[in-house]
Order: structure tokens, then sequence, then C-alpha cells
């Protein structure tokens, strides 16, 4: 089963991003997720990995949680 973790900046008050992407993911994928972890970072990071691999930087992408939902499908 898949394991996600969405590590977001604390100083950037990215916790409420973080909170609607975990919503999203428990929301659409349930029991099929083992779990859906937040860690707190700093540096303005915001990164979503799906079993350890990166499916979502900030740096890189435009935030959306639907895409990332479906980035994280591909895993489930």
């Amino acid at each position: 089963m898949t394991e996600v973790e969405i590590e977001y900046c604390v100083p950037c008050g990215f916790l409420d991003r973080a909170e609607d992407v975990q919503h999203a993911i428990c929301s659409t994928f349930g029991e099929r997720v083992d779990r859906v972890a937040l860690v707190s970072g700093d540096k303005g990071v915001f990164k979503v990995r799906a079993d350890g691999d990166l499916v979502f930087d900030k740096d890189e992408h435009e935030f959306d949680v639907r895409a990332i939902v479906d980035e994280v499908r591909a895993y489930v």
C-alpha cells in the first residue's frame, strides 16, 4: 500500500496547504493508502512524496491540489 509524505514550511504558513492536500488524498483514496504524513520543514519547502518518490515540488510546479492527487494516483 502507498505511503504519502507532505513536507511543508512551518514559518511560511504552509500548514493549511498541507492539510488540504492530506484531506484530498484521504478523501479520494481512503483505505487504499497506508498513511498520509505531514512533515514540518523550513526554507520555503513544500514537497509531496509517494512511496519515497517526489511527485510534487512547489519550486517546479504550480500548486494545484487536484494535480497532486492525480500524481499520487499512479502509486495507489
